[in-house]
C-alpha cells in the first residue's frame, strides 16, 4: 500500500495517529511532549475529524494529576481517551494509571520519554520516567524513529481497545520527539480498517450510565488478592494481541514489525538488546562491523511490557554466547537495571548457557556514538 510522504517530527506522528482513535484528549503540556497536545487542540479547533467522523474533545486541566484523573473519568464514561506527558508529569499520573489498569480501561498515554530531574534539572531524553511505571500493568510499546512512531502508535490504541488494558506508547524525548524525518503517513481510512468496532461497542456498553447502573470501586479486603491474580489471563494473551495488530500493519505497508525484531548475522555470537532511539545507531554499528567478518546482532524491543519470553527467544540466534542488555535509565540501589534483569530472567528460565552483561548509556541524552557501541 502506497502512503503519502511528509516531513514531520515524532510528536506530530504520534498526534496524527492518536487523533484518529480518540474521542477525548485530556491535556497538560510538559516538555518535550507539549507539541502533541498543542497539535490535537489545533486540529480539533479547525474541525478535523477522527475515524468516527467527529472532532476530538480537548480539555486542559490544572496539572498532570488532574489530567490523568479526567482520563480515568472519561474512560469510565465510555469515551476513548488519550493524554500526553513526560518526566515528572508522568509520575504525577501514576495513581490514576493504577486505577485504569485495575478497571481494564483502554486509555493511551503517549510519552516523550525524558530524564527525571534530581540533583540538577535535565529535560532531555532517556527512559527514567517510563521505567518508573513498568510495574503498573500498562502495556508498554517503544519506538526508535519517527517512522516507527507513525507505524506502531496504532498498535497501542488498537491493542488497548481489544485487550481492555491501557497502553503507554513512548519514544525518546527530543531525540525522536523533535527529530524531523520524511516519512510515510497513514490515511485515516486505513487506520479505521484496522479498528475492531465490536470491541469499541463493547467498551461503550460497559460505561457508567444511569440506565444500566453498576457498582464500582468498592472497598475490598479478602478478595483483593484473587482479583489481582485473575488478571494474569489477560496479560498472557496480550503479546499475541499486539502481534496480531503488528501483522495487520505489516500486511498494509510491507514492514516486518514484531514485539522484538532482530538485525544482524544469523549466526551471531554477541547480541545487544535495547530499545528507543539507540536501536538505529546500534543497527548501523552492527552492519559496519559485520562487514569486517564479525558475527554481531541486535534485538530491538518494541513490546516492553508484557515482556514476552516466547517472542524474545524466537528472535535469539541459537549461536549466541553473550548478550549485552543496555538500559537508558539508572535504578539506584538495584543490583542492575530493568532490561538486564528481564533478559537475565528469560535466559535463566530457558536454561540457556549464555552470559548476560548489563550496561547504562545515554542518561539525560548524553551523546552515544557508534564508536561507543563498537566498544560495547
Amino acid at each position: 500500500m502506497a502512503r503519502p510522504r511528509k516531513s514531520m517530527d515524532g510528536n506530530t506522528a504520534a498526534s496524527h495517529v492518536s487523533y484518529a482513535y480518540s474521542d477525548n484528549a485530556i491535556i497538560y503540556p510538559i516538555t518535550p511532549s507539549s507539541p502533541m497536545p498543542e497539535l490535537i487542540d489545533k486540529w480539533s479547533a479547525n474541525g478535523r475529524e477522527n475515524v468516527f467522523g467527529n472532532q476530538v474533545t480537548v480539555t486542559e486541566m490544572q496539572s498532570e494529576a488532574g489530567a490523568s484523573a479526567s482520563v480515568h473519568g472519561a474512560l469510565q464514561g465510555g469515551a476513548l481517551t488519550t493524554t500526553y506527558t513526560a518526566s515528572q508529569g508522568l509520575l504525577l499520573m501514576i495513581p490514576n494509571l493504577y486505577k485504569m489498569v485495575g478497571e481494564r480501561l483502554p486509555g493511551v498515554v503517549h510519552v516523550a520519554a525524558r530524564s527525571i530531574s534530581t540533583s540538577t534539572i535535565n529535560m532531555y531524553g532517556d527512559h527514567q520516567d517510563v521505567m518508573a511505571c513498568r510495574q503498573i500493568g500498562l502495556g508498554m510499546l517503544a519506538e526508535g524513529s519517527v517512522q516507527e512512531i507513525m507505524d506502531l502508535a496504532p498498535v497501542a490504541h488498537l491493542s488497548a481497545i481489544e485487550a481492555r488494558i491501557p497502553f503507554m506508547n513512548f519514544f525518546d524525548g527530543f531525540r525522536t520527539s523533535h527529530e524531523i524525518q520524511k516519512i510515510e503517513v497513514w490515511d485515516y481510512k486505513d487506520l479505521a480498517d484496522m479498528l475492531d468496532m465490536d470491541a469499541v461497542e463493547d467498551f461503550k456498553n460497559r460505561s457508567l450510565n444511569p440506565e444500566r447502573p453498576v457498582e464500582r470501586g468498592v472497598f475490598e479486603k479478602s478478595g483483593y488478592f484473587q482479583r489481582q491474580e485473575a488478571q494474569n489471563i489477560a496479560y498472557d494473551k496480550l503479546p499475541e494481541i499486539v502481534e496480531k495488530y503488528m501483522n495487520m500493519v505489516n500486511e498494509k505497508i510491507g514492514t516486518d514489525y514484531a514485539p522484538f525484531t532482530y538485525y544482524g548475522d544469523p549466526e551471531a555470537e554477541i547480541v545487544t538488546v535495547l530499545m528507543g532511539s539507540g536501536t538505529d545507531t546500534m543497527e548501523e554499528t552492527v552492519r559496519v562491523l559485520n562487514k569486517t567478518g564479525k558475527k554481531y546482532g541486535v534485538i530491538k524491543i518494541h513490546l516492553y511490557r508484557p515482556f514476552s519470553a516466547k517472542h524474545f527467544l524466537s528472535k535469539l540466534p541459537k549461536t549466541v554466547k553473550t548478550i549485552v542488555a543496555l538500559d537508558r535509565t539508572k535504578e539506584r540501589g538495584s543490583v542492575a537495571e530493568p532490561i538486564y534483569l528481564d533478559v537475565q530472567q528469560v535466559v535463566a528460565e530457558a536454561g540457556l548457557d549464555i552470559k548476560v552483561i548489563g550496561g547504562r548509556y545515554g542518561l539525560g541524552q548524553k551523546d552515544t556514538t557508534p564508536a561507543m557501541f563498537k566498544g560495547v
